[in-house]
């Protein structure tokens, strides 16, 4: 597992490193444990650390840091932290799941791994994985709560080249439909995003987009 070698890793509870990479639909299947629990765990030690890294190293009030601390904290954020380490081809998945493994997951097993990292390396490990792939994107002032598409708009602006999202899927039952967007500079593809309704898809294919350029 790639985020086990790169943070030189060995997990002596091998239960609590595959329940962390665990969907209910695929423990319901199998009988086995979820990453549910050690999500809710691994939050608490996120938070933290974050906290912690904040009240150290800046001068904000209690109102701003909370502000700040949540938009690195959000789904989007710790999706994008997650995809950066290959979390999501590690996830397992219900036969009913199969091909819909979207942020809302991938960010949820990321803290059920930090909360088993927590409970098997102990709170120095996990911090230290928080401090290499979070510490970095604060530094920078990256933006996870923002409006993608105007920021999108705005650097495509400057280069006067056109830009068009595109629906290019729409799955699910009527109260549970899932789109798919496209965006497209000049003809070619530069983000993919879904969402739960068409706006929303549009906001995640910029912000893949925005991500994929910053590299």
């Amino acid at each position: 597992m790639d985020i086990l070698k790169k943070f030189h890793i060995t997990i002596k509870n091998q239960e609590l490193l595959q329940a962390a990479f665990t969907h209910s639909s695929y423990s319901n299947e199998h009988h086995c444990k979820n990453y549910e629990r050690l999500e809710f765990l691994g939050d608490a030690v996120l938070e933290l650390v974050i906290s912690d890294y904040l009240y150290k190293n800046t001068q904000y009030q209690e109102g701003d840091m909370s502000k700040i601390r949540a938009s690195f904290v959000c789904e989007k954020a710790l999706a994008t932290y997650a995809k950066d380490l290959n979390i999501p081809t590690e996830i397992r998945v219900g036969h009913g799941q199969m091909g819909k493994i979207n942020d809302t997951i991938i960010a949820d097993v990321l803290e059920a791994f930090l909360g088993a990292v927590y409970l098997d390396q102990g709170f120095q490990k996990a911090k230290e994985i928080i401090d290499e792939i979070i510490i970095p994107y604060i530094e920078q002032g990256y933006q996870f709560l923002t409006d993608y598409k105007s920021t999108l708009q705005e650097m495509v602006q400057t280069d006067k080249k056109s830009l068009e999202y595109v629906l290019v899927k729409e799955t699910g039952p009527a109260h549970d439909r899932q789109f798919e967007v496209e965006v497209k500079i000049d003809g070619m593809v530069y983000g993919k995003g879904t969402g739960k309704n068409k706006k929303e898809a549009e906001q995640n294919a910029a912000f893949d987009a925005i991500h994929k350029s910053a590299r």
